[in-house]
């Protein structure tokens, strides 16, 4: 029923070639640079004047873009305009507002209170129960106008309420309900109960029953105080507002006598708050609203409560409450030293009282160690200094560690300095702050903390050079002699640190580390195994020992170099917590994969990240999550890209066997593994080009092997597919026949598991155009494999084509004709003499039967077989009567995605034509069209396909004009 036509693909594709043309190349060219001449119109000149001031005599031609505007842009007027118009000014008083601009605003380079607040609040715990007492007043009280926010005077009288035995959490919650609390009175316009809120608040920080959690009480506080400043400002900053907006840059001018009034108000109610430490510390909060009220309020009340805090006995509340000062002044006036500086001297001399008696009386009432109080002091001490030494000069540091000299090299206060200058000065002074560092009093302060702050310093500066060993020896000494498990890795955060500087001198600039480098690391590792493994003392110094790590990757990018010290797979050991151990080990494949530029065979390298991999590989169980496993998978597959063994491809092999077995339960990193084989024997391939010895003839088999074993244990469907289609082709072009038999063979024998729908991104689709995508490369394949000879013609096409009628397949769905269709044109090649592609030294059918005449008729049969199938499927279509049914009862159909809301009659027509195009397209590229019968059922196609209307007329036309068959059609 079905003659093919005898194809020349050579003279075919001779035919389509596009016919070659000169191109003369003139004098322009569109990628040519255009030279514009650069003219500048006199003012006074006449419109269309042709005279320019440019002496340009080039001929090239104008810019089209220029031309249009006699050498001037709208950008370039409005700009010039803007600074003609602009007042003039000299340059030094530009030069003095510049300078005094910048002095007023805080840079970037400022680290923020913002950044401190979550250390100090994950630092500064107690398990100790915790109380609030508050007194609030009533509400009542007597007003003095609609001018201002508060009554005159406020009514005492109130409930007292006392919330006692609170943890840290509950009572963090507590004075989060009482922060929004004051935001919903100040949106109610209760203005005196916000007041109260905030004041009795601040009367909490007087509170030092629980002196361990005082920091983080300060922290929880004082964004309450925050809260209301903020309040205030915007408030009286709206009331300024009005017609107008008031400008960021307003001055006492610009604020109306209402505004001014009502601030004032705010500042005389503050005033009348009787105990000192809510005074003080709800007038900081609004200090900012000075600016409302005239120009030096601000320098003027600074002095000023800086002075009122010296009434406060207890030291550390006292330190804090500078801190909370010093924190406003710098977000208002930034410029203002003095009261910085003022704030600072005021608190070194208030360290004399922590050895009297009333603080040592409450230590051992709370039984605090003196050196876990003058913790307490860090982060107040710590921010007062960042605001002095915020852009200030050197010299200030000297004045700095004179003080601490005086003070007897007061340890808490060291640190801090050397936490807050620059690092460049703390490092020009190495050699002094050592000194001072060794004549610290042990007990007040660990030096090692010393010692690490100071590092701090000398990893982001240099030394002089004269002084770096003895740094070195100096912290090294102190190292030694820590044996406190709890705070002897802060010594060894600080060593690796200094390390690390150390010996970054030589390999920042070069490209390898010494010997005598890697040596003192591999020392300072063993140094730290040796203390912290004693009562398994690791355990709690997690996060200081992947710091270290951390440091080590940062420095260490050769692996090889990394992976031959003796101490730091043990050091991994350490790392017992299987959270945490897979963290570290993550983090070493990052940075592996991040700067390993070269495919490596190193054994130490390979032995080494195969155990860091299977770490990562042994934490997945069923409750892993699966976007984990693709992270983990991921990292493994990185491992896997970069290692190479050369032309040794055995040894590549066994290492893939090898990462087989290992990484079994990450399903991603099999499928890597198997392209990897398969690219090992194409490999092998080229190297022989292609022709195989019986040595690397065996290899290819084994690698096929390799595949073959593990594509089965995928649980993805479509990845055995596809897998066994690139398996089985890699086969086919080593010559493999029988391997490659097998794998297509597996491949058509689980079609019938493939699910209808699958899971794509968390949503279920339709499988079928995957399936059809897959069984369209399939037959593309199968063109080139020679049948095997104890088996019939053709048989893997019928195996597949047999699969494709027994699938079942969705309702009211055309695939299983459109694979019939799509299979036409494969037994079309063929039965041609000569293929249209081949693989080199494998014999396709076009040799094994040399046309023969039986062969031939066997793909007649198949290809009338499926002709009739096709038929029958459209005759089914024509005869599907379906009666019209009401628009909201129509039916979606996947499988034409444009009848969308079609009758069920239409979209049967719909799928009628469409399928009988297909054919017909079919039959006019790859039939005899001499063959009278198949002439006619090409034109009864045409007509069926257009009888409906649903064929696209531009296709059609294509056709018609194009076709052989043209006439028959017409």
């Amino acid at each position: 029923f079905l003659s093919c036509s005898r194809r020349n693909y050579e003279a075919e594709l001779q035919r389509c070639r596009p016919e070659a043309a000169p191109v003369e190349f003139g004098d322009y060219h569109p990628l040519k640079p255009i030279m514009v001449t650069d003219t500048k119109s006199r003012r006074g000149a006449r419109k269309g004047s042709t005279s320019s001031s440019s002496s340009s005599s080039s001929s090239a031609p104008a810019d089209p873009l220029s031309s249009m505007l006699d050498g001037t842009d709208p950008l370039s007027m409005f700009a010039a305009a803007s600074v003609s118009e602009a007042p003039a000014m000299t340059h030094s008083a530009s030069t003095g507002k510049k300078r005094e601009k910048e002095e007023e605003v805080v840079g970037p380079d400022f680290e923020p209170w913002s950044s401190k607040r979550g250390e100090i609040l994950a630092r500064f715990t107690t398990t100790e129960k915790l109380s609030i007492n508050l007194f609030m007043g009533s509400d009542k009280g007597k007003t003095c106008g609609c001018i201002l926010d508060l009554p005159v005077c406020m009514c005492v009288q109130g409930s007292q309420r006392e919330l006692l035995n609170l943890s840290q959490q509950d009572y963090a919650n507590r004075i989060e309900e009482l922060n929004q609390s004051l935001k919903e009175a100040w949106a109610s316009d209760q203005k005196v109960k916000a007041l109260k809120i905030v004041i009795q608040c601040s009367k909490l920080l007087s509170d030092t029953s629980v002196i361990q959690f005082y920091p983080s009480k300060f922290v929880l506080i004082t964004d309450i105080l925050d809260t209301f400043g903020r309040l205030v400002y915007d408030r009286i900053w709206t009331m300024c507002s009005d017609p107008r907006p008031l400008p960021d840059s307003f001055t006492v001018d610009d604020v109306n006598d209402t505004a001014k009034e009502t601030c004032l108000n705010w500042f005389f109610k503050i005033a009348s708050i009787r105990e000192l430490l809510p005074r003080l510390y709800v007038e900081a909060a609004i200090l900012k609203c000075n600016r409302f009220l005239n120009k030096t309020g601000i320098q003027e009340t600074l002095p000023r409560l800086t002075a009122m805090i010296r009434g406060i006995g207890d030291p550390l509340v006292a330190a804090y409450t500078r801190a909370y000062l010093c924190r406003v002044g710098m977000e208002v006036a930034p410029h203002l030293k003095d009261s910085l500086n003022r704030n600072f001297f005021d608190l070194l001399g208030t360290f004399r009282q922590v050895s009297g008696e009333s603080v040592q009386n409450q230590l051992v009432q709370q039984r605090v160690e003196v050196p876990e109080y003058l913790t307490l002091y860090s982060p107040a001490i710590n921010w007062i200094l960042q605001c002095i030494a915020y852009r200030a000069p050197e010299p200030l540091l000297t004045e700095m560690m004179e003080r601490c000299k005086k003070l007897g090299n007061n340890a808490l206060l060291l640190n801090s300095v050397m936490r807050a200058f620059r690092p460049e000065f703390v490092a020009a002074r190495a050699t002094d702050f050592i000194g001072m560092i060794k004549d610290c009093d042990e007990a007040g302060f660990p030096k090692h903390l010393l010692f690490g702050s100071l590092g701090r310093s000398l990893a982001c500066a240099d030394p002089p050079e004269s002084e770096r060993l003895t740094i070195l020896n100096e912290a090294w000494k102190v190292v030694t002699k820590v044996r406190s498990p709890q705070v002897e890795y802060r010594c060894y955060d600080y060593i690796c640190d200094h390390t690390f500087y150390y010996v970054s001198i030589t390999f920042i600039h070069l490209s390898f580390i010494s010997r005598s480098q890697k040596r003192e690391v591999n020392t300072v590792l063993a140094d730290i195994i040796k203390h912290m493994t004693p009562d398994r003392a690791f355990e709690d110094a997690y996060p200081q020992l992947q710091s270290v790590i951390r440091k080590i990757l940062t420095y260490f990018q050769d692996f090889s170099v990394l992976f031959s010290m003796e101490r730091f797979l043990p050091f991994l050991d350490m790392f017992q917590k299987d959270s945490v151990r897979v963290e570290v080990c993550r983090s070493i494949m990052e940075v592996f994969i991040k700067h390993q530029v070269e495919l490596t065979r190193d054994p130490v390298i390979l032995n080494a990240m195969l155990h860091i991999c299977k770490t990562m590989h042994d934490s997945v169980n069923a409750l892993t999550l699966e976007d984990e496993k693709r992270s983990l998978a991921l990292l493994i597959i990185g491992f896997i890209r970069m290692v190479s063994f050369g032309r040794d491809f055995e040894q590549q092999l066994s290492f893939c066997v090898e990462a087989r077995a290992t990484f079994c339960n990450l399903e991603p990193v099999l499928v890597q593994l198997i392209h990897t084989v398969n690219q090992l024997a194409m490999e092998t391939c080229r190297v022989m080009r292609g022709s195989h010895s019986r040595k690397t003839a065996a290899f290819v088999r084994a690698c096929a092997a390799y595949s073959f074993i593990t594509i089965p244990s995928l649980s993805s469907i479509f990845s055995r597919l596809s897998l066994y289609l690139l398996s089985g082709q890699v086969a086919l072009a080593n010559q493999c026949l029988s391997q490659a038999d097998a794998f297509l063979k597996a491949a058509v024998g689980i079609l019938p598991d493939v699910p209808r729908s699958i899971s794509v991104e968390g949503k279920l689709r339709s499988s079928e155009s995957f399936l059809l995508d897959f069984i369209n490369n399939f037959l593309a394949t199968l063109l080139v494999v020679p049948d095997h000879p104890e088996h019939g013609v053709l048989y893997l096409v019928r195996g597949l084509l047999n699969m494709v009628q027994d699938y079942t397949w969705e309702d009211n769905s055309d695939a299983k004709v459109r694979v019939y269709v799509s299979a036409l044109p494969l037994l079309a090649a063929m039965s041609q003499e000569t293929y249209l592609y081949s693989i080199p030294k494998v014999d396709s059918n076009e040799t094994l039967y040399g046309g023969d005449p039986k062969f031939l008729s066997e793909i007649n049969k198949l290809c009338e077989t499926l002709i009739g199938q096709i038929l029958d499927n459209l005759k089914a279509l024509g005869r599907d009567e379906v009666r019209q049914e009401p628009a909201h009862c129509y039916v979606f159909s996947s499988c034409a995605p444009t009848s969308f809301f079609l009758p069920p009659l239409q979209q049967s027509t719909r799928r009628q034509g469409a399928l009988a195009f297909s054919l017909f397209g079919v039959l006019l590229a790859h039939g005899d069209l001499r063959n009278n019968k198949l002439s006619q059922l090409a034109v009864n196609l045409w007509n069926l396909c257009h009888k409906h209307g649903y064929c696209e007329t531009g296709i059609s036309v294509s056709f018609h004009t194009h076709s052989r068959c043209s006439t028959h059609i017409s």
